[in-house]
């Protein structure tokens, strides 16, 4: 039986420029929508599950636009707040080669920053659902969303759902101090973390030794070390690392390690040639979402999580849209990417 999944968090408006362009000299963009927990969601539909996805969007065609999106993939919406002034947006410059994507946020006074604790029903929400998920970005935006992230976890721990946060630490939204002090009260109300190979050293000052993440050097023994001490910060009984290896910003390498307090498994490691790594570590997170509350076992749900986020890579856009049938075909070995007729 598949999950009933809630996840909070901003979806924005993303504009990007057309074939490798620098925003400098683009005339013409593309717009799509996305977001971290908005990501989550619409993979996790993809899979199967059924997903309210809570946030406070613009009564007007732009926050109509974002709805639409949302309840085209499937996504619930009842819980979306309609107010406020505007919509975020992010710029996104695609890197290519030696020079690395770069992201221009225009987020300030948007609807879903100035939400607070008293605009959600928490208990409503979470009423009869099973999973929780936030990542590290949506305290990040406000102080209010950084409050109403706190309440939010509570809540569904009291309800009982199962709680997962993605850490993913963003330096243009807030600092890791800043970080620290909001993070370590929201991960005693959790119970699976993910993070990425930074984001451990950038929020609780957690490093792995041995590796060198700009040279694409990871040791895998070393985040074995950064994620037992994750558990030991945190509420959390599991804890997941993707790690990275950046050959260039057109060609990496995509693996990831899961840690359960008992034993550690890592994944196979996939060589992606990449068409947008945006939305990667959020497909990872629905991926593993999908596992775990299936009750797979530890191996299984991290090699689908895996795969499952190699294959958004693949993806022009911020959101995962494949199937449960075509992961299984990728963990089960077939990387020829021959035409499927």
């Amino acid at each position: 039986m598949m999950a009933k999944v809630v996840t909070f968090g901003e979806i924005m408006m993303r504009i990007a420029p057309y074939h490798f362009e620098r925003l400098a000299q683009a005339r013409t963009m593309q717009v799509t929508y996305g977001g971290g927990e908005a990501n989550v969601a619409v993979s996790l539909t993809h899979f199967g599950h059924d997903v309210w996805f809570v946030s406070r969007l613009p009564k007007n065609p732009l926050g109509d636009s974002a709805v639409q999106v949302l309840k085209s993939y499937g996504v619930n919406t009842d819980y979306v707040i309609r107010g406020g002034s505007r919509i975020g947006i992010y710029f996104l410059e695609h890197g290519a080669s030696i020079r690395p994507s770069r992201v221009v946020y225009d987020r300030a006074y948007s609807a879903a920053s100035e939400m607070d604790e008293s605009m959600v029903n928490w208990e409503e929400v979470f009423g009869g659902k099973d999973w929780f998920h936030i990542t590290g970005i949506t305290p990040a935006v406000s102080e209010g969303c950084a409050r109403t992230s706190l309440e939010a976890v509570q809540a569904a721990k009291k309800a009982g759902l199962t709680v997962s946060c993605d850490l993913n630490y963003r330096k243009k939204l807030w600092t890791q101090d800043q970080a620290r002090e909001t993070m370590q009260h929201l991960v005693q109300h959790v119970d699976v973390i993910i993070a990425n190979e930074e984001d451990a050293a950038d929020v609780f000052g957690i490093h792995a030794e041995n590796s060198d993440i700009t040279g694409g050097k990871l040791s895998v023994d070393s985040y074995k070390s950064v994620a037992r001490q994750l558990i030991n910060v945190s509420s959390a009984k599991k804890v997941a690392i993707t790690l990275r290896e950046s050959i260039s910003a057109s060609d990496n390498g995509w693996s990831a390690m899961l840690f359960d307090g008992k034993g550690f498994f890592v994944s196979r490691k996939y060589p992606i040639h990449l068409v947008d790594r945006v939305g990667g570590g959020d497909s990872f997170s629905a991926g593993l979402i999908h596992g775990l509350s299936s009750n797979w076992d530890a191996q299984q749900a991290l090699e689908f999580a895996v795969a499952a986020s190699a294959l958004k890579q693949t993806i022009p856009g911020d959101m995962n849209l494949v199937s449960e049938e075509e992961v299984m075909k990728l963990v089960e070995g077939d990387l020829s990417g021959r035409v499927q007729r």
